[in-house]
């Protein structure tokens, strides 16, 4: 109690200052819209095809109405990618174009939910896979618009693995239909690294965890074992009982990738700002590598490991 006591006098004040705080609310209108964009660029095995979406941002505080949702994505736009040798020019593709037989497959790749998703959405891609796609290249972004160009840079690291897979009893009282993921990783010394990873269980699609990067800080030049999560969807309930476990029997997947400095921040801010809610939550500014617009432009070094978990 007495520990309790001390902590809440740490904290009350701290407390009071957020409410008291004055909410920082951007100011934004439609007349100030910018291009948003998503786009990434892999290397390695089963690596994804290089693709860009492209929209408009909307005023901080908004609601959008489905029939406004299909005007926020930009059509007819000069999307190219130069690899260090040749400049290749990314396929408008709609997805109302797609056969309803590739449809799901490509939903999956883009993170649309095939159920929900029925706006014609447009993107840009690298359908007949020019582009020279591989570690230690640096890759142009270029987006003329409107009359405007945008512009970005990524490049693809040293993909750095995981190895020695082991299955362990999770912590706490025992529970025969859950087991912890323990893994290793040999960091290279004196070399600043980026990481981030997504699982998938039966076959589902492959989600990040709340948290889904990390630089080598604590483990940088050393061999370091650490358990890795299984992801969980946002806005599925929280049990903590099962968070970050995995169900004996399944299925499951990981992708492992290696990303550089830029795309870290990108995903670092922007898993800080999903997952600061609540009543003393702060605006974040997500980082962007983008110049001239917003989002990020990401290249990732992929590595795909599948596996059964185990019954206990």
């Amino acid at each position: 109690m007495n520990m309790i006591y001390k902590l809440l006098t740490l904290l009350l004040p701290m407390i009071i200052l957020y409410a008291c705080e004055e909410n920082y609310i951007p100011e934004t209108s439609i007349s100030q819209q910018e291009i948003v964009v998503e786009g990434y660029i892999e290397a390695g095995a089963e690596a994804n095809p290089t693709f860009v979406i492209l929209t408009k941002s909307i005023p901080f505080i908004t609601t959008i109405k489905s029939d406004q949702f299909t005007d926020l994505f930009v059509k007819n736009a000069s999307v190219t990618v130069f690899d260090g040798q040749k400049t290749i020019a990314l396929t408008e593709i709609c997805l109302n174009q797609i056969p309803p037989d590739l449809k799901e497959n490509v939903y999956a790749l883009l993170g649309f939910n095939p159920d929900s998703t029925a706006a014609d959405i447009c993107v840009y891609a690298d359908l007949f896979n020019q582009l020279t796609r591989e570690s230690g290249r640096k890759y142009d972004l270029k987006v003329i618009v409107d009359g405007k160009t945008i512009t970005a840079t990524t490049s693809i690291p040293p993909f750095v693995g995981l190895y020695d897979f082991k299955w362990a009893e999770p912590p706490g009282k025992p529970r025969d239909t859950l087991a912890e993921l323990n893994v290793k990783i040999n960091d290279p010394k004196g070399v600043k690294n980026y990481y981030r990873y997504l699982t998938a269980s039966e076959g589902g699609r492959l989600i990040p965890p709340f948290g889904s990067v990390t630089d080598d800080a604590v483990f940088d030049g050393k061999e370091f074992e650490f358990p890795l999560q299984r992801a969980q969807k946002r806005g599925g309930g929280f049990d903590p009982e099962t968070f970050g476990l995995y169900k004996r029997g399944d299925s499951i997947t990981v992708k492992w990738c290696s990303i550089d400095k830029a795309h870290f921040d990108f995903w670092n801010t922007r898993d800080f700002s999903a997952n600061s809610g609540g009543p003393f939550s702060a605006y974040t500014r997500i980082s962007t590598n983008i110049n001239g617009g917003l989002g990020i432009w990401g290249g990732y070094a992929v590595g795909i490991y599948r596996m059964k978990v185990p019954p206990k």
